[in-house]
């Protein structure tokens, strides 16, 4: 069964004109067809297509499941973002398919890209969530400097992901199950010692993501997959 995103859905059973047109121009659906439409919000709703236009497909509801695929778990990943946007475009695609619910790019001192325009990323992240079904969309949120973040978000757990030697746990040893976490993953050129010591005097923790020294947008899908596992 097509899965469809209508994030307006409590106020009107009718797809944008994106979705409109792949449902009845590529998918060729009919009326009387049965189709599932997300919210993004957790909404899960078994649907039918009422009036198939390809600018404005209407739909009635036939059954709704609310909470569809809530975790117990919240996983928020600031990343800086690469310098060639395709890899931090790779990363909002697989993070949204394993399961993150926010992602903040954040500008450090040795960023080679200060810049991040969201509009392509919250396409990738509708197709992802979709194609992975699910109900619940990641928030994108606006990108920021690193002391910025670290003033403005919280969590009950707070890592740290760095290159710098020193005793760190692997994070699935140091990540908690069932917590708000919200794990920091460097530029190319990693945090400077500076940003470190910021980070760690408001409570992070650093971690380690294992003996390899990995891409950025590597390390932030593997942290996510990490804790997607520790929370099965």
């Amino acid at each position: 069964m097509t899965l469809f995103y209508c994030p307006d859905i409590a106020k009107m059973h009718i797809l944008s004109e994106e979705e409109s047109q792949h449902a009845v121009k590529v998918l060729r659906l009919q009326a009387g067809e049965e189709i599932i439409v997300v919210d993004g919000t957790g909404g899960f709703y078994n649907a039918r297509i009422t009036n198939p236009h390809h600018k404005r497909c209407e739909f009635e509801i036939t059954g709704t499941i609310a909470e569809y695929g809530k975790k117990k778990y919240r996983l928020h990943i600031a990343i800086a973002p690469t310098k060639n946007m395709d890899r931090l475009e790779w990363f909002v695609e697989k993070t949204t398919e394993i399961g993150i619910d926010e992602i903040t790019p954040v500008i450090c001192r040795f960023s080679e890209r200060k810049q991040v325009k969201g509009d392509r990323l919250e396409k990738i992240i509708v197709s992802a969530a979709k194609q992975s079904v699910k109900a619940y969309f990641p928030k994108l949120n606006s990108q920021c400097n690193f002391s910025e973040f670290i003033e403005k978000y919280a969590a009950s757990q707070k890592l740290i992901a760095h290159c710098y030697e020193g005793e760190k746990p692997l994070l699935k040893n140091a990540a908690k199950v069932n917590e708000e976490i919200i794990i920091l993953i460097g530029p190319e050129g990693d945090f400077s010692r500076e940003e470190v010591e910021l980070a760690t005097l408001n409570g992070y923790v650093a971690i380690s993501l294992g003996e390899s020294r990995l891409r950025t947008e590597t390390a932030g899908v593997a942290a996510c997959h990490t804790v997607a596992l520790i929370n099965q």
